[in-house]
Protein backbone atom coordinates (compact mmCIF):
# COMPACT_ATOMS: atom_id res chain seq x y z
CA UNK A 1 0.00 0.00 0.00
CA UNK A 2 1.40 3.40 -1.09
CA UNK A 3 1.09 6.39 1.42
CA UNK A 4 1.17 9.45 0.83
CA UNK A 5 1.37 11.32 3.66
CA UNK A 6 5.21 12.01 4.68
CA UNK A 7 4.91 13.72 0.76
CA UNK A 8 1.81 15.67 1.75
CA UNK A 9 3.29 17.38 4.91
CA UNK A 10 6.60 18.51 3.50
CA UNK A 11 4.74 20.27 0.51
CA UNK A 12 2.27 21.44 3.02
CA UNK A 13 5.47 22.85 4.91
CA UNK A 14 7.11 24.14 2.20
CA UNK A 15 3.20 26.28 0.67
CA UNK A 16 2.76 26.88 4.32
CA UNK A 17 6.47 28.67 5.03
CA UNK A 18 5.94 30.60 1.97
CA UNK A 19 2.53 32.01 2.61
CA UNK A 20 3.80 32.88 5.85
CA UNK A 21 6.95 34.92 5.29
CA UNK A 22 4.54 36.68 2.74
CA UNK A 23 1.99 37.66 5.32
CA UNK A 24 4.71 38.48 7.55
CA UNK A 25 6.13 41.10 5.05
CA UNK A 26 3.03 42.59 4.25
CA UNK A 27 2.04 43.13 8.13
CA UNK A 28 5.89 44.86 8.16
CA UNK A 29 7.09 42.19 9.96
CA UNK A 30 10.70 41.59 8.35
CA UNK A 31 11.64 37.93 9.90
CA UNK A 32 12.50 34.66 8.31
CA UNK A 33 10.41 31.06 9.60
CA UNK A 34 12.93 30.42 11.70
CA UNK A 35 13.26 33.41 13.61
CA UNK A 36 9.69 33.30 13.92
CA UNK A 37 9.95 29.69 15.75
CA UNK A 38 12.23 30.86 18.08
CA UNK A 39 10.39 33.97 19.16
CA UNK A 40 7.38 31.98 19.56
CA UNK A 41 9.49 29.67 22.21
CA UNK A 42 10.85 33.16 23.29
CA UNK A 43 7.68 34.85 23.94
CA UNK A 44 6.09 31.91 26.19
CA UNK A 45 9.05 31.94 27.70
CA UNK A 46 12.11 34.53 27.86
CA UNK A 47 15.69 34.10 28.70
CA UNK A 48 16.42 30.42 27.87
CA UNK A 49 19.70 28.77 26.66
CA UNK A 50 20.63 27.82 23.32
CA UNK A 51 20.01 24.21 24.08
CA UNK A 52 16.30 24.69 25.33
CA UNK A 53 15.48 26.54 22.10
CA UNK A 54 16.77 23.88 20.13
CA UNK A 55 14.82 21.44 22.38
CA UNK A 56 11.79 23.48 21.81
CA UNK A 57 11.86 24.25 18.16
CA UNK A 58 13.41 21.19 17.38
CA UNK A 59 16.11 23.07 15.29
CA UNK A 60 19.67 22.21 15.32
CA UNK A 61 21.83 23.46 17.29
CA UNK A 62 23.88 24.89 14.93
CA UNK A 63 21.52 25.87 12.91
CA UNK A 64 20.38 27.78 16.19
CA UNK A 65 23.26 29.78 16.83
CA UNK A 66 23.45 30.84 12.97
CA UNK A 67 19.82 32.34 13.01
CA UNK A 68 20.40 33.59 16.61
CA UNK A 69 23.27 35.92 14.93
CA UNK A 70 21.13 36.87 12.56
CA UNK A 71 18.82 37.90 15.17
CA UNK A 72 21.37 39.98 17.39
CA UNK A 73 22.15 42.17 14.03
CA UNK A 74 18.40 42.44 13.83
CA UNK A 75 18.32 43.70 17.24
CA UNK A 76 15.38 40.93 17.93
CA UNK A 77 17.36 39.47 20.55
CA UNK A 78 20.31 39.56 22.76
CA UNK A 79 23.06 36.93 24.07
CA UNK A 80 24.15 37.18 27.69
CA UNK A 81 26.70 34.62 29.60
CA UNK A 82 24.87 32.93 32.20
CA UNK A 83 25.95 33.92 35.17
CA UNK A 84 25.34 30.88 37.35
CA UNK A 85 27.00 28.78 34.48
CA UNK A 86 30.05 31.03 32.64
CA UNK A 87 29.88 28.22 29.28
CA UNK A 88 25.84 28.62 28.81
CA UNK A 89 24.63 31.89 26.57
CA UNK A 90 21.19 33.50 27.62
CA UNK A 91 18.92 34.39 24.41
CA UNK A 92 17.01 37.25 25.64
CA UNK A 93 14.15 39.37 23.61
CA UNK A 94 14.60 42.97 23.01
CA UNK A 95 11.54 45.47 23.47
CA UNK A 96 11.84 45.45 19.59
CA UNK A 97 10.71 41.84 19.53
CA UNK A 98 8.27 42.15 22.11
CA UNK A 99 6.61 45.28 20.18
CA UNK A 100 5.84 42.61 17.34
CA UNK A 101 4.50 39.65 19.50
CA UNK A 102 1.16 41.65 18.40
CA UNK A 103 1.16 41.56 14.88
CA UNK A 104 2.81 38.27 14.87
CA UNK A 105 -0.21 36.74 16.54
CA UNK A 106 -2.51 38.02 13.85
CA UNK A 107 -0.51 36.63 11.52
CA UNK A 108 -0.37 33.62 12.93
CA UNK A 109 -3.98 33.56 13.45
CA UNK A 110 -4.36 34.58 9.47
CA UNK A 111 -1.79 31.51 8.32
CA UNK A 112 -4.70 29.13 11.11
CA UNK A 113 -7.84 30.22 9.52
CA UNK A 114 -5.88 29.42 6.11
CA UNK A 115 -5.02 26.41 7.35
CA UNK A 116 -8.40 25.07 8.53
CA UNK A 117 -10.57 26.47 6.47
CA UNK A 118 -13.56 23.61 5.31
CA UNK A 119 -12.39 22.09 8.07
CA UNK A 120 -15.33 21.56 10.93
CA UNK A 121 -14.00 21.85 14.44
CA UNK A 122 -14.29 18.64 14.67
CA UNK A 123 -11.89 17.82 11.96
CA UNK A 124 -9.53 20.08 13.07
CA UNK A 125 -9.33 18.36 16.56
CA UNK A 126 -9.18 15.21 15.17
CA UNK A 127 -6.79 16.34 12.89
CA UNK A 128 -4.30 18.15 15.34
CA UNK A 129 -4.07 14.76 17.32
CA UNK A 130 -3.47 12.48 14.33
CA UNK A 131 -0.28 15.33 13.89
CA UNK A 132 0.32 15.17 17.65
CA UNK A 133 0.83 11.53 17.11
CA UNK A 134 2.93 11.77 14.44
CA UNK A 135 5.23 14.33 16.27
CA UNK A 136 5.63 12.12 19.05
CA UNK A 137 6.39 9.27 17.31
CA UNK A 138 9.41 11.01 15.24
CA UNK A 139 10.72 12.83 18.51
CA UNK A 140 10.75 9.33 20.07
CA UNK A 141 12.55 7.92 17.30
CA UNK A 142 15.13 10.60 17.71
CA UNK A 143 15.84 10.44 20.90
CA UNK A 144 16.22 6.89 20.95
CA UNK A 145 18.90 6.96 18.24
CA UNK A 146 21.06 9.87 19.79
Amino acid sequence: METKGGFYITQIKQLQDRIFERLLLENGIEISGGQGRILFILWKTDNLTMSEISEKTSLAKNTISVVINGMVNKGIVERNINPQNRRQTIVSLTEYARSLQVKYEAVSQQMNTLFYHGFTEKEREQFEVYLARILETLTENLQTSK
